[in-house]
């Protein structure tokens, strides 16, 4: 697999049931491990204060019946049959359905968006029939396009549910772990088990986040196993209660015991809700890893193993407690009760292990969803480590990896129960949901141009039933819910100011670029000398020239012989295809050697090494001017203009039929041959001087090139050789004067303070510091 592609292998319709079978028992470690963790702190969190366990057993019959339905239609209905259908070329989460939004109703939230990107093939994926113009997802499309406030809201939206998946992020580790530790109560003395607890949970969160760094793809082939067996082992387990403690334990899963639970708790019954809910913590994660697999595998793995196995440890807990009522208020009401004596210490291992497997899917998840919002320019640059050269989306981010590892003992050490940590985990969970399920009806809409009473529908049905959650959840804020919403108000405080701060940095950048006119005034020489090589001008800007490029021409005579405006953006899509990875045109006339060229990347896509990079981008210029002199309509009339010609050119692996860089290390190069089937010339390097690298074009022979492509490609290799240099922004950014008291905290103390402590903006590039100047200008904005 091309890693910088970032193609999974997610055509299951094309793939034999042999390859689906074994990507949905892949699926088991990855996407489950968290949701079939749940049957360890379910029962406990739910009968932990709000309502007790009689001899009439209505309670726990109508918890039951509750985790029943409730893994029925949020699971199985919502993400299984519908919201699965709504990927974004194969991708899922928040962003996948944001990213749709903003392609439908092109409402991007990236400032510098281009007509040549909706050419892109993923964006143009979706081949639906154009709603008629009258239609209500017509009109809604325009109204979104036409309020920016609409538009505002709608990537607020989006945030919330991505913090709320990082703050998930810090309370699954902790309550799993502290969940499975847990078991160890029933095997010590009643006053030294709370001390051992929080240690031991201490200490295997901390292993786990200190491996981190050595990438999963070394013990992932370890996560399915497990899934499995905790799976099997909970089912089994199970089975053995219900056919030994209540065979008719059964009955509770008809409606009817819900309705006989709320009328003898009430309020009571209400706020255990909470935690009811934990049973569909990590059902997000179907969607959200879906690029990982495919539709049907995840269906497959849910519907035949996950699903019935997680009802039969319900069930086996319901059955066993309907016959226990007498028990000791200090353990309360857990899942190791329920496990037979003598089986106890196997299934402790297993499932500790089992909540290492489910912490690291949502550690895994945590650092992807990053990812995608520092991609699309939601969140502060961080260092991203890819800890598998085969496998896409294995991750590391040590920023984020260490603030999750603290946050995650700070719970751990601050609750010591797990009545509060699932508290939080609950709100954080079903926020989520939430944010799914509002943007699903505008997918509903303007995605797959479906009624509005279907989305409606949709709305209503799912949106009340995780609305009567949440409102039992919300009211638990003072006794552990504030954590997800204090973690999320912090990280959306982070994201709303770092794209402020973005979008008005391009701003100031788009008001004071400099005009193609001046840049033509200075004639052919520029009114300064060209030394050799190749210098690239890092820029955010898609047309137009920098304002640091005259900033670097007032305090330096002199630049390099073949100049570049690089731009490297990131596109609402989730990969481009390499064939359609470089828009490059010319800046002027062509003897100036000037050149832009801008360098689009997916939210999921892998950014090449700077060797790689280089090599494609010097490549893809020489296609590009190869393939300009052979196009017959070919001419300057559009020089001068702003808005340059840009031509769609791929990677050197894409146009085998075209002009290749061939590389080879040298000490003293004497002379550089531009290879083709008719010889073009000989360039010879000054005597004495030493270059890293002998370079050379392979041009195919037809069809022809004209003379002055030949020197264009001749002085583009002489460059080359000559090496690459990086001329790149040090920008300060300040508020006006007479801007409003809150600009100014945004922009003056938020934003440059995340500026400061973040990566730069060419650190996908690695540039080497020996090759790279910076100019340092101040934005008044």
């Amino acid at each position: 697999m091309d890693l910088e592609t970032g193609i999974y292998p997610n055509h299951a319709k094309k793939e034999s049931w042999k390859t689906v079978l074994t990507l949905a028992y892949q699926s088991l470690g990855v996407v489950y491990g968290d949701l079939s963790t749940s049957p360890l702190y379910v029962y406990k969190s739910t009968f932990a204060e709000d309502i007790h366990h009689s001899e009439t057993n209505e309670e726990i019959y109508g918890v039951l019946s509750f985790v029943f339905w409730t893994l029925t239609l949020v699971p199985l209905l919502k993400y299984v049959f519908i919201v699965l259908k709504a990927d974004d070329n194969g991708e899922g989460g928040t962003f996948a359905l944001y990213s749709l939004l903003c392609r439908h109703a092109r409402v991007n939230s990236l400032p510098n968006c281009q007509v040549a990107d909706e050419e892109l093939y993923e964006y143009k994926k979706d081949n639906v029939s154009l709603s008629p113009k009258t239609s209500f997802g017509s009109r809604l499309k325009s109204t979104l396009e036409k309020h920016r406030v609409l538009q505002r809201i709608l990537l607020v939206l989006a945030l919330i549910g991505t913090c709320m998946v990082i703050g998930d992020g810090v309370l699954t580790p902790a309550i799993s772990v502290f969940s499975a530790v847990s078991g160890l109560e029933l095997s010590a003395a009643k006053e030294h088990h709370k001390y051992i607890e929080v240690p031991v949970a201490c200490v295997i969160l901390i292993g786990l986040f200190s491996l981190q760094h050595y990438g999963t793809h070394r013990v992932g082939f370890l996560f399915a196993p497990v899934v499995l067996i905790w799976l099997l082992c909970i089912s089994a387990i199970g089975i053995y209660n219900i056919m030994h403690w209540n065979p008719h334990v059964y009955q509770a899963l008809s409606p009817y015991y819900m309705f006989k639970f709320l009328r003898k708790t009430q309020r009571g019954g209400w706020m255990s809700l909470g935690g009811i809910l934990l049973c569909i913590t990590g059902s997000e994660a179907m969607f959200a890893d879906l690029g990982h697999f495919s539709q049907l595998s995840i269906k497959i793995a849910f519907t035949s193993v996950v699903y019935p196995s997680l009802i039969l440890a319900y069930m086996g807990q319901a059955a066993y407690l309907s016959q226990h009522h007498n028990m000791d208020s200090v353990y309360r009401i857990g899942f190791y009760v329920s496990v037979p004596d003598k089986l106890r210490w196997p299934v402790l291992v297993i499932a500790i292990l089992a909540a290492v497997v489910g912490s690291q899917a949502i550690i895994t998840g945590t650092f992807s969803i990053i990812k995608q919002c520092s991609a699309l320019g939601c969140f502060p640059r961080v260092k991203i480590v890819h800890t598998s050269s085969k496998i896409h989306g294995q991750i590391y981010i040590p920023e984020i990896n260490w603030t999750l590892m603290l946050l995650c003992l700070a719970v751990t050490i601050g609750f010591r129960d797990t009545k509060r940590m699932g508290n939080a985990s609950g709100l954080a969970v079903i926020t989520v949901m939430l944010v799914t399920t509002c943007l699903m009806s505008l997918v509903i809409v303007l995605c797959w141009n479906k009624s509005v009473l279907f989305a409606i529908g949709f709305v209503l049905f799912f949106g009340t039933i995780e609305a009567l959650y949440f409102s039992a959840s919300l009211i638990k804020f003072t006794e552990g819910a504030w954590v997800p919403i204090a973690l999320s108000f912090i990280f959306l405080i982070i994201m709303c100011a770092w794209h402020y701060g973005t979008l008005k940095k391009y701003e100031f950048d788009v008001q004071n670029k400099v005009s193609i006119n001046w840049l033509l005034g200075l004639g052919p020489s520029l009114g300064i000398v060209r030394v050799r090589g190749i210098g690239i001008i890092h820029t955010e800007l898609v047309a137009g020239i920098p304002a640091i490029f005259s900033h670097f021409v007032t305090n330096l005579p002199a630049f390099h012989q073949v100049l570049v405006f690089l731009c490297i953006k990131s596109v609402p899509v989730p990969h481009v295809r390499p064939e359609e990875r470089f828009l490059i045109g010319h800046i002027g006339p062509r003897e100036y050697r000037l050149y832009r060229c801008i360098v689009r990347y997916g939210y999921r896509d892998v950014h090449k090494d700077d060797m790689e990079f280089e090599k494609d981008l010097v490549c893809s210029i020489a296609e590009y001017i190869r393939s300009q002199s052979i196009e017959s309509n070919v001419a300057n009339e559009d020089v001068g203009k702003e808005d340059d010609k840009m031509t769609v050119v791929g990677t050197c692996s894409t146009h085998t039929n075209g002009v290749q860089l061939g590389e080879d290390d040298a000490d003293v190069v004497e002379s550089t041959d531009l290879a083709s089937t008719s010889k073009l010339g000989e360039i010879r390097s000054p005597k004495g001087m030493k270059t890293r690298k002998r370079v050379r074009f392979i041009v195919p022979e037809s069809p022809k090139i004209d003379i002055g492509a030949k020197e264009e490609l001749q002085e583009l290799m002489e460059a080359r050789e000559a090496g690459i240099a990086y001329i790149l922004g040090h920008s300060y950014m300040r508020a006006k004067q007479g801007s409003s008291m809150i600009k100014k905290l945004v922009i003056n103390y938020g934003y440059e303070f995340l500026r400061r402590n973040s990566r730069p903006p060419t650190h996908a590039l690695t540039v080497p510091h020996a090759s790279s100047l910076e100019v340092g200008m101040v934005y008044n904005v």
